[in-house]
Parts: structure tokens; sequence; C-alpha cells
């Protein structure tokens, strides 16, 4: 394994403020405070795998790089917006967003069920990071997106590997992985994007899970193009245990590209 990237390894210097797109900037500004919340989520995953140390040596590191993408998420929404006030909004954002942290056992009835669930969410930010990396323009931030990419696909092959160690201690079936895969993406429409993206845009408005949970994703959702969601759709069924390579595989991917489709152009009639 290369060396892990570092802040000081970013081109801060290639920044380009003409090429900043006011939607992007919000999406980023939301991003940015949920990659800083990571380390709520290293106290959970270390409570309900207090007996894996190994793992929670993982967990630590996978904590440390989410908040080094929150951290250089923010750089560059400030360089972006230098009026912008990163530790106002995240203060709303971590006082509204608040994690199971007295847990001892996952939320989602078994580890594997919480591995899984791992998996869906690093397929989601791989997958947007690429689609964004893709789309924009500005040369500082397709850098940065680039890099967390990256690591998010090697995090979504941590908790793939163990995982699979899980799925043979608990005999988890592969009816009940899939279940937790599809309500997992069921549940990116959660408040934790919402809350986000509502805290990054000064909205005064009263806070709408509903209204600005579409906010965000219209501004993320029209980033996609054919390979991120169908790429995005794979690594899923590997990690419930169905090949990439099949039937289904191709069945799935054809499936999930339509119905993001037709979502994404409902959300381009959303109000904003």
């Amino acid at each position: 394994m290369g060396r892990q990237w570092t802040l000081d390894d970013i081109a801060w210097q290639a920044f380009d403020p003409q090429k900043v797109d006011p939607d992007v900037l919000l999406g980023v500004k939301a991003a940015s405070m949920v990659e800083s919340h990571s380390d709520d989520y290293v106290v959970y995953l270390c409570h309900v795998f207090h007996d894996d140390p190994e793992f929670q040596k993982d967990v630590a590191r996978w904590g440390s790089e989410e908040l080094q993408h929150g951290c250089a998420l923010r750089r560059w929404a400030e360089l972006a917006d230098p009026n912008w006030d990163f530790e106002e909004a995240f203060d709303r954002f971590r006082k509204g967003h608040i994690l199971p942290l007295e847990a001892t056992e996952s939320v989602r009835g078994s580890r594997t069920s919480e591995l899984i669930a791992r998996c869906v969410v690093e397929v989601g930010t791989s997958s947007f990071y690429s689609a964004l990396r893709d789309a924009v323009d500005e040369p500082l931030l397709k850098q940065i997106c680039g890099n967390i990419a990256a690591d998010e696909f090697r995090h979504y092959k941590l908790f793939y590997k163990t995982s699979k160690h899980y799925r043979g201690l608990e005999k988890s079936t592969l009816l009940a992985r899939l279940w937790v895969a599809v309500s997992r993406a069921w549940e990116s429409d959660d408040d934790e994007l919402a809350y986000a993206y509502y805290c990054g845009s000064g909205d005064a408005s009263p806070y709408d899970r509903r209204i600005h949970y579409r906010a965000y994703a219209r501004r993320a959702y029209c980033h996609y193009r054919f390979g991120h969601v169908a790429h995005g759709i794979n690594m899923v069924l590997k990690a419930i245990g169905i090949s990439p390579q099949g039937r289904f595989a191709n069945v799935a991917v054809r499936l999930g590209w339509q119905l993001f489709q037709v979502r994404s152009r409902h959300l381009q009639g959303a109000v904003t």
C-alpha cells in the first residue's frame, strides 16, 4: 500500500475561484460536516466491536482519514466562500444530529448487518466523490475528490473483508444481508445529509427534512453518470454475496440506472 496522502499533498495554490459552481459549493459544505462527524462513528463502532481490538484499530484509522476528508473539504469551501463560518454551522449540525453513542450492540441487529450497512455507505461516498471529480472544472476540488474517492473505496474493502469474517461467525443469510443493504440505501435520504445541507447553507427557514434533502439531492444527483451508478450497484451486490458479473447483476444495474434517472428528473423539478 502506498503512502496515505495528507493535506500538505494538496495543490492548494491551484484553486480557481472563477470555476466554483455555487450549487457544488453547497454540496461540499454539507459533505465537509458529515465527514467531520466521523469521530462519533468511531466511538459507536468501537462499542459494537468491543472485543475485536484489531478491527478497532482499523476503525480508528478509518476515522482519522474521514476527519481528513472533512478538513480538506472545509478548507476548499472556505476558499470558495471566505465568509462561511464552518464552526458555527458544524456546531448546529452536531447538536441536531446525535448518534447512539451509548449503544453496545449494532442498531442493525448484528455485526454482519452493521458492516454491510457500512459497505453501502462507503459505496455511496465513493460513487459521489468519483462523480463530483469527473463533473467539476475547479482543479483543486477535482484533486480533493479524487483522493477522497480512492480512500472511500479502500474503506469499502475494509468493511467488506470484515463482514465476510462475521458472516461466517453469525451464519448470516443472503436474504438478511440483502434486506440490510436495501434498507440502508433507502435511508440515503435520512436526516444526516438533509440536516448537514440545511446547516451549511445558512437557510434561516425552519428545518424540513423532505425539503432540505431534496435541495441537497438535486445538486448531487446531476453529477452522476451510468458508470458511477453501475459500479456502485455492483459493489453493493458483492458486499451482500451476489456476483457482480452474473445475470442478476446485469438486471439490477439496468433497473437501478433507470430508477436513478427517474429520481434525478423528479428532483430537478423540486422547489429548493
